[in-house]
């Protein structure tokens, strides 16, 4: 009797477990798979993407956890300090933990400088947030009217993508290499899906509204820098250290779809930031990248029942973080997830 309990009570489980399909595989896709699974029970997770690891935008991010309102517009503050809470959180307690080394996640404190009042943000959401004086800036040989030394976190995402993607398969997640045409591919197959294609929503959604800003960087082998800078200009400089490497840039270009790396941005991203830093002079380079960054106003998280010919599907739209992925990822994740139980509702209760 007792045998049959369990085969039945396993066959009502089965039953009852909601596919989910998360779309993506950069730091977005990938952290709210995870949350997910820790947060919904009875379900069962899989990643369609065309793209992993160092083929992702995310792979080429600075990965610095430096909110920035400005470069997302659109959304409420009090949203947006929750996200980067959120996120801020998550980060500082893998800091903490014993996967700090393999996830690439480390403390880091930095200077911000600019000729114009810095963005107050910043200061709500990091570690520690000092202003400098001007006698401070001047001896720190930096001609500028603002700057402020910040403690905060980075992210070195060639690591702590392959990290996310071992926790999510660990967890029993699934992976599916895919190109998808039409998200009304999914139609039939899965309950719910979770749209975190990017730029990509502009071909599979598809929404215009949904834009390119080109990236481009240099990482260089500079094991003397041990603090990163951000230079606000009309042509801005960062200077990151990124594990074992340096990342140099940067440059944002909108509405260019080019991922090809042009000689001339580089050598612009080099002398602005070798004039800045100039030991950096001496830095071996490494190698260079370029990318595309999914910007849209205001960044898209919502619920959305879609129509095809072939029939209805759920959608949880979390596409459009532009330069704030990697700090709003894990906080839109959460908030992802939530939308995703209230898809389910009312047969299943959240562990939120």
């Amino acid at each position: 009797m007792l045998y049959y309990s369990y085969w039945e009570s396993r066959c009502s489980l089965k039953f009852l477990m909601k596919k989910i399909a998360v779309v993506g595989a950069g730091v977005v896709g990938l952290s709210t798979a995870i949350n997910i699974f820790d947060s919904i029970p009875f379900v069962s997770v899989t990643v369609i993407a065309d793209k992993f690891n160092v083929d992702t935008t995310s792979d080429g991010a600075g990965g610095l956890f430096r909110p920035n309102s400005n470069t997302t517009p659109g959304i409420p503050v009090e949203k947006m300090k929750k996200w980067c809470a959120d996120s801020l959180e998550h980060y500082t307690t893998l800091l903490s933990s014993q996967e700090a080394n393999k996830c690439g996640v480390s403390l880091m404190t930095g200077f911000l400088f600019g000729q114009e009042p810095l963005d107050d943000f910043v200061s709500l959401v990091s570690h520690t947030f000092q202003n400098l004086s001007s006698e401070q800036i001047r001896k720190m040989n930096f001609n500028y009217k603002y700057g402020a030394q910040v403690t905060t976190l980075v992210a070195e995402c060639r690591r702590y993508l392959p990290w996310l993607m071992e926790k999510f398969q660990e967890k029993g997640g699934h992976v599916i290499k895919r190109t998808l045409k039409s998200l009304e591919e999914l139609v039939g197959h899965y309950d719910i899906v979770v749209n975190c294609t990017g730029l990509g929503s502009r071909f599979l959604v598809p929404d215009d509204s949904v834009y390119p800003v080109k990236g481009q960087l240099i990482q260089v082998e500079a094991p003397w820098i041990k603090h990163f800078y951000y230079f606000e200009d009309d042509l801005p400089a960062y200077i990151i250290p990124c594990g074992d490497r340096v990342a140099l840039g940067g440059v944002r270009f909108k509405d260019d779809f080019t991922t090809h790396i042009d000689p001339e941005v580089s050598r612009g991203i080099w002398q602005r930031c070798t004039s800045k830093i100039p030991s950096l002079k001496n830095a071996k380079v490494l190698w260079e990248w370029s990318g595309l960054r999914p910007h849209r106003i205001p960044l898209r998280l919502e619920k959305e029942i879609m129509k095809f010919p072939k029939g209805q599907l759920k959608v949880v739209h979390n596409y459009g973080h532009g330069a704030n992925g990697v700090t709003l990822s894990w906080g839109t994740a959460l908030n992802a997830t939530k939308l995703v139980e209230e898809f389910m509702r009312p047969n299943f209760e959240s562990k939120l």
